[in-house]
């Protein structure tokens, strides 16, 4: 008898992740933190089992299970693990990796929040960070300090301006661990692990949950590893809530349906910005003028569903920001709602003038997350108030 066929991953998107809630369709909360024991030595087996979810939420919760299961059908990874945020699973996972005197090699198109820990906690922990330039071939491997880089942190689409990490380059890079912020594609956009990167990292509260109700992260990547980083996240305490994770769940199920539309209504937003007098720049990966296109076109599996455009000038992208009515102004991404953003007065607020401009966030510069409504009516929502400029 021939093998059954590997479903795809917008079918495993749908059919993962439901150990704790068959035979329920709709996934089982287990909103208790606590579980009674039968005996002493059951007490004991469940509290120095790893990641067990039938003894204290702090260390596993069925329903976050679940969660983590998805994702790591998703990613092709052994296990996930969650977060209460993605800025839980960054800190969880630098800290868990990382000791006074280590070194870290990350790129300078950085989200603000992963900076500000970086050059914040880390730094005064004695946790070095060599940060380099994303768009500069080889530059992470040679910012390697054999025997001190613990970890090599990419964020690849970047968070404002679309710049890429050649996953295949970090994936040979032997020694530290690789860590690929891959937020902005989904897992359904892109699976770093497959690249040979050792962990592939999310805020899961954007595109996977997808409905703005939810804020997790979570990572994925060789059991061992996460092992070992659950070990310290159980003691850094970025706990993910069950609610939150059921939450997750439901996005995760129509993340394909979801994505295929954003993906296509971004495609042509693009390029109608690519073409707008009013705009001085678009980045976009599935533009063929993106400086990083052969790479986008090798590595991603969909362009993606956020893009930023630069008006030139900071009261340019007031005035746009001002005039639309169908896409809405907040700072997160990856919902129903198209959303803009002016990352230098929001997402990257917290950066000096001198920072902003060495991660490329202008004062004209506005982000674009594409959501659900019809193509047509954000594009011309878009077109009005650009021409208000």
């Amino acid at each position: 008898m021939s093998e059954a066929p590997t479903p795809s991953p917008a079918t495993r998107a749908i059919t993962a992740g439901r150990a704790s809630s068959a035979p329920s369709l709709a996934p089982a909360l287990w909103a208790s933190s606590t579980w009674e024991s039968e005996s002493l030595d059951d007490a004991h087996r469940r509290a120095t089992a790893a990641r067990h979810d039938g003894f204290y939420s702090r260390y596993a919760n069925p329903t976050v299970t679940s969660f983590e299961d998805v994702i790591a059908e998703l990613e092709g990874a052994e296990r996930a693990l969650a977060f209460a945020s993605g800025m839980g699973a960054i800190a969880s996972t630098v800290l868990a990796l990382c000791s006074t005197g280590s070194h870290i090699v990350a790129q300078r198109q950085l989200y603000a929040g992963t900076l500000a820990f970086l050059q914040g906690p880390c730094a005064r922990l004695g946790i070095d960070t060599t940060f380099v330039d994303v768009n500069e071939p080889g530059a992470f491997a040679a910012a390697v300090e054999p025997g001190r880089t613990m970890v090599v942190l990419a964020e690849t689409p970047s968070n404002p301006r679309l710049e890429l990490a050649d996953l295949d380059e970090l994936g040979s890079i032997k020694g530290p661990f690789t860590v690929v912020d891959s937020t902005f594609a989904t897992p359904l956009g892109q699976r770093p692990l497959d690249h040979g990167v050792d962990v592939s990292l999310h805020s899961a509260t954007k595109g996977i949950a997808g409905h703005n109700d939810a804020t997790l992260g979570v990572i994925s990547g060789d059991e061992d590893l996460l092992d070992e980083i659950w070990s310290y996240a159980v003691l850094h305490g970025a706990t993910p809530s069950p609610f939150d994770a059921l939450n997750a769940l439901r996005g995760v199920r129509t993340l394909a349906v979801r994505t295929r539309q954003q993906n296509d209504s971004a495609r042509s937003i693009a390029v109608m910005l690519a073409d707008h007098p009013a705009v001085t720049t678009t980045h976009y990966p599935g533009l063929s003028e993106h400086p990083q296109h052969a790479i986008a076109s090798a590595q991603l599996l969909q362009y993606g569903t956020m893009m930023s455009f630069d008006v030139g000038l900071r009261d340019n992208a007031a005035t746009v920001l001002d005039a639309v009515r169908v896409c809405r102004v907040a700072t997160s991404l990856g919902g129903p709602e198209t959303l803009l953003c002016h990352p230098a007065t929001s997402t990257h607020a917290s950066l000096t003038p001198d920072e902003q401009e060495a991660t490329g966030v202008t004062s004209g510069l506005i982000r674009l997350s594409v959501g659900l409504e019809e193509t047509v009516d954000i594009l011309a929502d878009l077109e009005h108030a650009l021409s208000t400029i």
